[in-house]
């Protein structure tokens, strides 16, 4: 059965909300992510530099803690802009890194390889060219230019 008019519009709007034309602006995510980013890059350092010498979760618990609350505000803040990032360049890279990461939690005496290719993975996911950045994985196609 054809969904109703009524319902359409509904669509369309839900639609729209989760995928803007346009990714939203918040006049507050620009220094929200520069805070978080610093934060989520110092915390991640102390964490991957402390693994070589043999620190153990308890030791890094504070650094784990803010490298993962860091990681999933900004993460909020992209996907809060659009979620079709999911499915761009950025987007990918992001799942990627945390797949990475899931395979260090995973494979703990090989953490520390696991963790250096995610943090690979970010950088390159980080400094990608805008046409990298936006390329769409789902339309094969780059859905828009960079923002600057």
């Amino acid at each position: 059965m054809e969904p109703s008019g009524a319902e359409r519009p509904a669509e369309r709007t839900l639609r729209a909300v989760l995928f803007p034309v346009a990714p939203r602006r918040f006049p507050w995510a620009r220094p929200a992510q520069l805070v978080l980013r610093s934060l989520h890059i110092a915390a991640m350092a102390l964490v991957v530099g402390a693994i070589p010498f043999g620190a153990d979760f308890a030791a890094l618990r504070v650094p784990i803690l803010l490298t993962l609350a860091s990681g999933v505000l900004l993460f909020a803040v992209d996907l809060a802009r659009d979620l079709g990032i999911l499915v761009q360049g950025s987007g990918v890279a992001v799942l990627v890194k945390l797949g990475l990461l899931g395979l260090g939690v995973l494979q703990p005496a090989d953490r520390l390889a696991w963790y250096l290719a995610a943090t690979l993975v970010a950088s390159v996911g980080s400094h990608m060219p805008g046409s990298w950045r936006h390329f769409s994985f789902l339309e094969w196609k780059v859905l828009r230019t960079p923002d600057r």
